[in-house]
């Protein structure tokens, strides 16, 4: 399957004396899938190791920071000569050895003439856990689930993804029904490669679920084993909560829906380890929508989502029929779904997204972003029943601002706000020049 991210190895590859790489993201968004086709397709040899899986491997690290050492033992551990250049050297796993980050540095310090590239899926912990981190030696690749996009291109309709590419919105209005039809399943499937590949396979959906439940499965696992050991109830806790959160109207996070009676200081690192482990999206509330929008950022009011809408769908126990059949997933469940997908296409394009609302006013916009170009108020809906006044509400009141509704309506300019349809969102931001 093809990645948007091969786009970004290729341009890394291409800098003269570049940095090692780090593929950073979750566990299961396919890191070690990418780097072996990259390595595989763009380079005469590949030296792979997995430092979670290989005791011998992580060894070759313990001793020093001797770079050439490094070199010799691990061509001689994995039978291939590394060749400046021609040679990917690959380390799967890096967050294992504390040993291993470090030795980045070397390599960019005193052998930049290698090509190596690690994956991890907790880098962002081992920063918090004061392990050695080359800051400035290293450049980082952020790696997500598959888009939407990307699966289009996957299940044969690239086409049709170009079109979205080109905002091309007679064209788009036209296809619609087809267009909605792959957004059925992509809400089902979601991003995760694994997933993904299941269902162009041809696997029903009671094999893909089980995919996903297998995945979540894994996640828990690398609670206990990677969290401080005090935490990992306080994360089961709040990982168990995202459901319930955002099945609400109001989708604030709330630490009393947890446990009753808990604050702030009582999972306030659970969720943080959430966050770096990128296993969640924290999303936090402004109180106004106005360049920069950073300025205007609360800390203490948020939503959290989880990072794949087909996985949120799994730990809710969403049935297929439900999700593959009709229009129930998109009327019910008071947009949750929605609003996870609509989170998760602007996190893959990296935009920074918040959220509007007031303490006393019923106004909330689900997510404000800003462009170079504008400030971006947006409201996500999850059927053809658009009717809701804090849109509207807002921008009466803020008439230097041009609303934006994605919903599953055709495209459409009213002059105070643009509605595109929920499918159409990467195109329309890729548009506005974000990426």
């Amino acid at each position: 399957m093809e990645r948007e991210i091969y786009t970004k190895l290729l341009e890394w590859q291409s800098r003269r004396d570049h940095k090692p790489l780090v593929l950073d993201g979750a566990r299961q968004v396919g890191k070690t899938y990418i780097l072996k086709e990259f390595g595989a397709k763009e380079y005469k040899s590949v030296s792979y190791v997995n430092l979670d899986k290989d005791a011998v491997a992580k060894s070759i690290f313990e001793p020093d920071h001797d770079v050439k050492r490094i070199i010799r033992t691990l061509s001689a551990h994995t039978g291939v000569d590394i060749v400046p250049k021609d040679t990917l050297i690959i380390i799967d796993e890096i967050q294992e050895s504390r040993e291993a980050l470090g030795c980045l540095k070397y390599f960019k310090e005193d052998f930049p003439e290698y090509d190596v590239a690690v994956a991890g899926s907790l880098l962002g912990i081992s920063i918090h856990q004061d392990q050695s981190f080359p800051v400035g030696m290293i450049e980082i690749v952020r790696m997500f689930p598959m888009s939407l996009h990307e699966f289009m291109n996957a299940t044969g309709n690239g086409k049709l993804t170009q079109l979205l590419l080109d905002c091309d919105w007679t064209a788009v209005n036209t296809l619609s029904q087809k267009y909605i039809e792959l957004l059925r399943q992509y809400y089902y499937v979601g991003g995760m490669p694994e997933a993904v590949d299941c269902y162009i396979s041809g696997k029903g959906p009671n094999t893909i679920r089980k995919i996903q439940k297998d995945i979540l499965a894994g996640y828990r696992k690398d609670f206990s084993k990677h969290a401080p050991k005090k935490q990992v109830p306080r994360i089961d806790m709040v990982w168990d909560s995202l459901p319930s959160h955002l099945a609400k109207e109001n989708k604030k996070f709330i630490y009393g829906a947890v446990r009753k009676g808990s604050r702030a200081k009582d999972f306030e690192v659970a969720i943080t380890w959430l966050k770096d482990s990128g296993l969640v999206y924290k999303v936090h509330r402004v109180h106004k929508i106005e360049y920069p929008l950073s300025f205007y950022e609360d800390f203490d009011v948020f939503k959290v989502f989880p990072l794949d809408v087909g996985l949120l769908g799994a730990m809710a126990d969403v049935p297929a029929s439900q999700m593959l059949v009709g229009d129930n997933i998109f009327k019910e469940f008071k947009g949750a779904f929605t609003e996870c997908y609509v989170n998760e296409q602007l996190a893959r394009i990296q935009i920074p997204s918040f959220y509007y609302s007031t303490n006393e006013s019923e106004v909330e916009i689900d997510f404000a972003v800003q462009t170079e170009k504008r400030v971006i108020p947006i409201e996500a809906k999850a059927e053809e029943n658009v009717k809701s006044k804090s849109l509207k509400t807002y921008i009466n009141e803020h008439p230097n601002l041009k609303g934006l509704r994605v919903s599953m309506l055709n495209y459409i300019d009213q002059g105070w706000m643009e509605n595109i349809p929920l499918y159409a969102i990467e195109g329309y931001l890729r548009a506005e020049g974000i990426v």
